[in-house]
């Protein structure tokens, strides 16, 4: 294994050391490394709370700040923050008008969010499970939540910032999951830097398809292919999921893993919108790059976001984080 580390005990504080003061200017780093909270809270605003396991990077501490999260509580890599750190962010980031939870669909992160919600007055829950790879996996009862957090966080988030209340936003979130759909394709394994070595074996010549964002098992292992023939299977699952809904404008979002460099990530994206708009989709908003990561593994996901004027406009309304800054 080869990292820059100088323990593997304190890569995250160290990590979120140097994050917070890159960043200095739009967050500010809780006490105890609990939380990232956005520098400057806007007073009678739900505040938007999320969080997991670390080596996601820049999910979920990239999205805070103006028009999307208000804190976000990292964990250990590839676990849940504690309900502690829930709890300390709430009592950080709540001005008066309550929090709303984006919580992505993992048993770790559904239960620890579930305790501390139960522990504290004004929380509703948004759980995202927009992954159409598999049904349940070794870290879930039901689908995933993966890249299309991202989206949900983004729209919930620009709502947010023009006043929307605490119950329509909640609404607002379980519409944009249910608008969403993604699945990614695995071609070499993260390395956990405690483990120090990858999390699976994957042959040169294969791909893991249907990975999930931690490297666990998807649909199958097969025979690497091309990009036309990978984004053909993957766009064929995610409107085959949506039945008839797959018609009309849409946001295409392809994400990279960490291992994989912008310029295949740009072919990707290339092969699925040909296809989707040659199924009915009209591709009116992009997103291209690694936001939703899983640490160095090489591949990508594909993700499509059915939107309307409302869901548009939103995803358009200014935002100024980490890793998404427009019309600011």
């Amino acid at each position: 294994m080869k990292k820059f580390l100088n323990s593997v005990d304190t890569v995250l504080t160290e990590s979120l050391d140097g994050f917070a003061a890159a960043h200095a200017d739009i967050l500010v780093l809780g006490g105890e490394h609990k939380f990232i909270r956005r520098k400057e809270l806007k007073p009678g605003k739900v505040a938007l709370i999320s969080g997991g396991g670390s080596g996601h990077e820049p999910l979920h501490g990239g999205l805070v700040g103006h028009g999307m999260l208000d804190a976000a509580c990292p964990g250990q890599v590839f676990t849940s923050p504690t309900p502690d750190q829930m709890l300390a962010a709430i009592q950080a980031v709540d001005t008066g008008a309550g929090c709303l939870f984006i919580v992505k669909n993992y048993e770790g992160d559904v239960m620890n969010f579930d305790m501390a919600a139960e522990m504290a007055d004004g929380v509703l829950q948004v759980v995202t499970n927009d992954d159409v790879a598999v049904e349940n996996s070794s870290y879930t009862t039901g689908r995933r939540g993966v890249a299309g957090t991202l989206v949900v966080e983004k729209i919930v988030g620009a709502a947010a910032e023009q006043g929307m209340a605490l119950p329509a936003l909640k609404a607002l979130g379980d519409r944009v999951n249910a608008a969403t759909r993604s699945m990614g394709v695995a071609l070499t394994s993260g390395t956990v830097p405690a483990a120090g070595k990858p999390t699976f074996e994957i042959g040169d010549g294969e791909m893991e398809f249907g990975v999930g964002i931690h490297g666990e098992p998807g649909r199958r292992r097969d025979a690497l292919k091309s990009a036309d023939a990978i984004a053909e299977e993957v766009c064929a699952a995610i409107t085959g999921d949506f039945g008839e809904r797959a018609k009309g404008p849409a946001l295409l979002f392809v994400n990279g893993f960490g291992g994989t460099p912008s310029m295949e990530l740009y072919l990707m994206y290339n092969c699925a919108r040909r296809i989707f708009e040659k199924q009915g989709v009209t591709v009116i908003r992009s997103l291209v790059g690694s936001y939703v990561t899983s640490l160095d593994m090489a591949g990508c996901s594909i993700t499509l976001t059915m939107l309307d004027d409302d869901l548009t406009a939103l995803w358009d309304a200014p935002v100024c984080t980490a890793a998404l800054r427009w019309g600011m």
